[in-house]
């Protein structure tokens, strides 16, 4: 048996204080597939690219110019702004094929949601992106609360606070939905939690 090395996860929390949502993915891509410092670095997911249809009507709005790379400056400010954390659920994982596909990803110390959520007081709403952060996160929450159906939201009394969690189509291309419907998917959700403007 094969033993693969654990890694710490390279990120530190995103946590505006002015947080409202928090989203949380499982684990970053291997270094090599970053295009940016910052959390979805690898430019084959589309997370930034669903950013920019749902609130610029433009999936390259978060693109630099001659489509390489993101503009994390531009990214970080614009979460900044809308009161939007990113964490993962992952803190400590081994990697069981070298890449961040969730069924190759075996998690071993999952991220430290009490202390996540204490640095956003206003913080009462969390959204998984894919099949492993949504059980991660539920591993975290008290038994009886009931797994989210995709663009559903179940709650959940942590730490204190009576939490939403909400689910929503993964942003890898491995998930096989149209980028279109992704970032309608999205925009509905950042509707309903107050993000976005009412069509």
């Amino acid at each position: 048996m094969a033993d693969f090395p654990t890694e710490t996860h390279p990120l530190l929390p995103f946590t505006p204080p002015n947080a409202k949502l928090l989203m949380l993915g499982s684990f970053p891509p291997p270094r090599v597939r970053w295009k940016m410092d910052f959390y979805y670095p690898n430019f084959q997911n589309d997370m930034w690219r669903i950013f920019g249809l749902v609130f610029f009507d433009d999936k390259d709005y978060f693109v630099e110019a001659g489509g390489k790379a993101f503009k994390e400056r531009l990214i970080r400010d614009f979460l900044n702004e809308k009161g939007i954390a990113i964490s993962d659920t992952a803190y400590k994982i081994k990697r069981l094929q070298g890449n961040a596909a969730d069924k190759f990803l075996q998690i071993v110390e999952p991220v430290d949601l009490a202390a996540l959520l204490a640095q956003m007081p206003r913080c009462n709403t969390l959204m998984t992106t894919g099949e492993l952060a949504t059980d991660t996160l539920l591993q975290l929450m008290p038994s009886e609360t009931v797994k989210p159906a995709i663009g559903a939201f179940s709650k959940a009394q942590f730490a204190g606070r009576c939490l939403r969690l909400y689910r929503l189509p993964s942003s890898s291309r491995a998930y096989p939905l149209a980028l279109a419907k992704k970032a309608e998917a999205y925009a509905g959700f950042f509707r309903e939690i107050g993000l976005l403007e009412a069509v």
